[in-house]
Parts: C-alpha cells; structure tokens; sequence
C-alpha cells in the first residue's frame, strides 16, 4: 500500500474527527458523525497496522481514537455502585466460571498433604533429620500453638493477610509459566503434611486440627482458587480454543485480575479469623464452627450468587466497553 495516497485521501477525516473529539459540547448531528468517523478511522488504523505500520501515523491514529472514545462514551468514575457490580457479578461470576479449574486444585492439593501425612507417620526421619529432639519437643509442646498468639491480634491477622495475598498473588502472577504454581502450592501442601504428621505422632493431633481448621478451610480455599486460576490462566494460551491465543490469554488474564482483587476481600475474611478467632479462649468446637461456616458462605457465595450471574450473562470479564475495541479487519 502507498502509505502517502492513504494519508491523501484519509486524512482530512482524522483531523475532523480530531476537531469533534477536543470540543466540550456537541449536537446531535455533530455526535453522529463522531461515531460514524470513529468507525471509519478504527478501520483505517486497521488497514496501516496490517499494510504499512508506520509508528507515528499508528501513534496519531491511536491518540485520536482514544479522545474520541471518550468524547463519544464520557469518561466514567468508580462509584459505590461499581464496587457492589464487582461483589454480586463480576467476582462470583469469574469464580463460578472457573470453579471446575479451582476445585480440582483443592481436591488434588488435599489428596497430596493427606499422602505426605500418611507417609511421613511411617517415616519420622522426614522430620528428625531436620529437628533436634529439642526442636521437635519444642515445636509440638508449645511452638505451634504459641505461634497463633505471639503477636497482638490485630497485628497478626494483618500478617497472614498479607502474606496470604501474597502466595495468591503468586499463584495467578504465575499462571504464564503454569509449573511454577504447581511448585508453590506442592511446597505448601507438603509443609502441611508433614506439620500434620509431626503433631499426629506426638498425639497433638487435636490441637493441630483444632487450631488449622478455624481460619485454614477459607484461607486455603483461598489459595486453591488461586492456583486453579493460575493454571487456567496457563492453559488459555497453551489451548485457546476458537480465539486467537492473545485473545483467549488476554480474557482470561483480566478474570485473573478480577478473583486476585475478590481474594483480597477473602483473604482478609480468614486473617482476621485467624487472628481473632484462632487464638482465642472459645472451646474448639465453636472455633472449628465459625471457620465452617465462612467456608459455607464462600461457598454459597459461589454456587449460588456466582451462578445466579453466570446465567444473568456475567462471565466474569470486564464489561465490553472497558475492554476495549476489536479492530475491523476490512477497509472501508
């Protein structure tokens, strides 16, 4: 394509879409041809990326849109009303969607600590040759328990809630490379494990689990829906199906980012549970039950509100206009 008679013929149409686009106000006319010139210069920049991308006349054409997007659409501002959008269909729509992704991970994460707890109780040098009697003494008479009240509450449920996120984070950031959110939850999975079997030898098996399932059935759950994302996040562009890979990474990729920020909310949940609630004097089964029924309501939350939005027509992904245009593919 000779990229000059483009710019000939085209060009008075993008400085006229780049007049109505710096005005405040426009008539009803004028907004018309905005929209019409919009689509026309979409297409234009479709047809130099493809035939002639040249980067100054790609750049220009961007910026145009970009202006003229806004003036058409308005530039929009997050309110509350966002924010209860995100809660109620867009965040348990996303979890709702990937949820056959997420629960595998569950299942398959406490299928292996269930395996490394069996077969640690029948080999003890898992964690004798890495602990003096002492250590281990010391851990299972008073470490492990001590270690749920050694920080004020507040502090410490901060604590667990940032380096939770963090391990979620990690698992969705991640999600690229696939294997390395298998590596980071099997490291965790195994430490549990073992921790289980080390307190279950020792007959401390009832502290242990009175003190894990509180705020564990949450938090790792947590965790589980971040793995599961991460992994479905890798596979969007390993198999992506009628899309185009870019496409199918770049809708996952943005569900990804909506559960990373729902977890936040999650994760918080379970920190202050384990801060709160843990460590405190109420008898275990009244522990055990509040960290029940949290993982309840998750749940609830799931497959109820999250179905609810699915079959509404959420999907989980940002809504179409802030996802950007498809660019047209034919000239006009």
């Amino acid at each position: 394509m000779d990229l000059d008679a483009y710019l000939t013929v085209h060009q008075a149409q993008w400085r006229r879409l780049e007049e109505l686009a710096g005005r405040r106000r426009l008539t009803g006319a004028e907004a018309d041809e905005l929209l019409d010139l919009y689509q026309r210069v979409s297409t234009h920049l479709s047809v130099v990326r493809s035939a002639s991308p040249d980067p100054s006349v790609v750049a220009y054409l961007s910026s145009v849109l970009a202006r003229a997007r806004v003036a058409a659409a308005g530039a929009r501002r997050s309110t509350w009303a966002d924010v209860l959008g995100f809660f109620t269909r867009t965040f348990p729509a996303a979890l709702y969607r990937t949820r056959w992704w997420w629960l595998a991970t569950a299942f398959g994460s406490v299928a292996l600590a269930a395996l490394v707890a069996w077969w640690s109780l029948g080999n003890p040098e898992v964690w004798t040759s890495r602990m003096t009697p002492a250590e281990i003494e010391a851990y299972v008479g008073t470490d492990f328990e001590n270690y749920y009240s050694e920080f004020p509450h507040a502090e410490f449920g901060t604590l667990v809630w940032v380096n939770n996120a963090r391990v979620a984070a990690l698992c969705i950031a991640l999600g690229v490379l696939g294997l390395p959110v298998v590596w980071v939850l099997a490291s965790n999975v195994v430490n549990v494990g073992v921790a289980a079997a080390l307190m279950l030898s020792y007959d401390r098996g009832a502290l242990f689990f009175g003190l894990i399932l509180p705020h564990g059935l949450l938090e790792l759950t947590a965790v589980f829906v971040a793995g599961g994302v991460g992994l479905r996040l890798f596979w969007s562009w390993v198999e992506p199906g009628p899309m185009g890979r870019l496409e199918s990474f770049a809708r996952e990729g943005r569900t990804a980012i909506a559960i990373a920020l729902g977890l936040v909310a999650v994760l918080l949940v379970s920190g202050a549970i384990e801060g709160f609630v843990t460590p405190s004097g109420l008898p275990t089964w009244a522990r055990i039950a509040i960290g029940v029924v949290a993982e309840a309501l998750f749940l609830a939350y799931v497959f109820v509100v999250g179905r609810a939005a699915v079959r509404a027509g959420a999907t989980g992904d940002v809504l179409a206009r802030d996802a950007g245009d498809t660019a047209p593919v034919t000239a006009a």
